[in-house]
């Protein structure tokens, strides 16, 4: 965790860093109990060895603190490590170990519905290329869409000379061409069921018969979790289809109900409080839906008259600019010519000249010291900011606005988990923490405790770190987490 906090984007392994700090390379696992066919367990290996082994591993951990200790001080970073970073490692510890429902016969049902959507969907993909084909292969799918169907005059081939077909290909194509858009539904279905609906129930317990997904603190460069088998973090939520699993996350029996609360909007709020621009803060305190102020703005009519396509467009904008968006990347997501896209990110420069001073300020601090902080310190560091490189200095730029954004994000729903997790501990309740996905802190929540547990997790994630900006918090509970959500 230390070296996490030291330099988020290299190795943090043990042996990796004992070999950089200290220049000494331990006993592998793998040099111990053999590899492969070869493999014995550990009881099995002589106890002398087992001593070597186990023994190096704590002297190399106490070496590796004295290293690192001066080096935390140095960049200011003990607060972080001790009262955020080290305490999070035992609440996920407990999340892991408690684990989470899953109703299997809801997924079995949800494998047979996919199953029937994929056949349908391919079937009317081979009537619109009017033949049959293998649509998992890129090579034949490149082929019926670019050489029979010419859906594009100047397609993208890959580095081996295939047409590329990967998702972002298709997207851009879906709105004119239905067999784009039926390709992206057919892998949907294939992904979800593959993912998700059929992996999910071979990985339940057999001891208590719950999903005990493994939380890794050390992965994402932001601050933010990452969680595997299964990975929470990606379960989608933009498709109907893709919500409908979270049905199947239930709680423990019936005395318990799912409770799911989750942080509104806290990127932009974020964004809000960082560039102290008064219209968006007083928009946020005054409850008025930001999409639509934003829009008001942007298009330049009354807040009452602002069309569902102005939101749209106003919505794109507002998540656009924390991702530091360009005019070819909105006219990209908007699907509109680029002069447009052009005119509204100019347009929302001139109403909101705060972010745009924000931006360019955290640009420019960046490029002096070529690292960005969140609001607890936590630190991404930018080597390509002064690159000559165009293409390597946009993306660290577009870093540098993001990154204190979304690790503050980060950092505060980890402050809120600490400071509920000890809360639930001290008052003994027979709720749970089960699961945290993104900015969604989900319960196994007892019925008698349920007005409680509403009442002090709201007040948690509220307070976890002030800012200018009140954070709003959306809240809810049901038979299981589709439901809660």
């Amino acid at each position: 965790l230390a070296h996490y906090l030291i330099d988020p984007e290299t190795p943090h392994s043990m042996d990796v860093l004992a070999e950089n700090y200290l220049n000494y390379k331990p006993i592998s696992y793998g040099a111990l109990v053999g590899t492969g066919r070869n493999e014995k367990k550990i009881s099995e290996i002589d106890i002398e060895q087992v001593k070597e082994y186990a023994c190096e591993d704590a002297d190399i951990t106490l070496q590796l603190k004295s290293k690192l200790e001066p080096e935390i001080k140095k960049l200011n970073l003990e607060k972080l490590l001790h009262e955020v970073e080290e305490p999070l490692s035992f609440v996920l510890a407990d999340m892991e170990y408690e684990g989470v429902r899953i109703n299997e016969k809801t997924l079995s049902e949800m494998s047979k519905e996919l199953e029937e959507a994929s056949k349908i969907t391919q079937k009317e993909i081979f009537e619109i290329a009017g033949e049959s084909f293998n649509i998992g292969s890129p090579k034949q799918l490149g082929e019926i869409l670019f050489t029979k169907l010419k859906l594009d005059e100047k397609p993208k081939k890959t580095k081996s000379g295939q047409y590329a077909t990967g998702e972002d290909i298709l997207s851009k194509m879906a709105n004119e061409h239905t067999i784009a858009a039926k390709i992206l539904e057919f892998r949907e279905y294939q992904k979800l069921k593959s993912t998700y609906v059929d992996a999910l129930p071979k990985m339940v317990s057999k001891v208590d018969g719950k999903i005990h997904t493994d939380y890794r603190q050390t992965i994402a460069a932001t601050g933010r979790l990452s969680s595997n088998n299964p990975n929470l973090q990606n379960i989608p939520i933009r498709t109907e289809k893709g919500r409908e699993i979270r049905k199947a996350f239930i709680p423990r029996d019936k005395d318990f109900v799912v409770l799911s609360a989750d942080y509104s909007q806290i990127e932009l709020r974020i964004m809000a409080s960082f560039s102290k621009d008064e219209s968006m803060i007083n928009a946020f305190k005054n409850g008025v839906d930001i999409h639509a102020n934003t829009a008001s703005k942007v298009f330049k009519v009354p807040l009452d008259e602002v069309d569902p396509t102005m939101r749209r467009k106003a919505k794109e904008v507002n998540f656009g600019i924390i991702y530091g968006i360009s005019a070819f990347g909105l006219s990209q997501n908007l699907n509109i010519p680029r002069s447009e896209a052009s005119e509204i990110i100019s347009a929302y420069f001139e109403e909101f000249p705060s972010v745009k001073g924000y931006m360019d300020e955290i640009i420019e601090k960046a490029k002096k010291q070529e690292y960005v902080e969140t609001i607890l310190g936590r630190r991404r560091y930018l080597q390509n900011i002064n690159s000559r490189n165009f293409t390597m200095r946009g993306f660290a730029e577009r870093n540098a606005i993001n990154a204190p954004i979304q690790g503050s994000a980060a950092d505060m729903i980890k402050v809120a988990m600490i400071k509920t997790q000890n809360w639930m501990k001290k008052e003994k309740l027979k709720s749970r923490m089960i699961m945290q996905v993104h900015d969604e802190l989900v319960f196994d929540a007892h019925n008698d405790e349920l007005d409680l547990l509403k009442e002090n997790v709201t007040e948690f994630m509220k307070t976890a770190i002030s800012l200018d900006v009140p954070m709003e918090i959306g809240i809810g509970h049901g038979s299981n987490w589709l439901e809660a959500h």
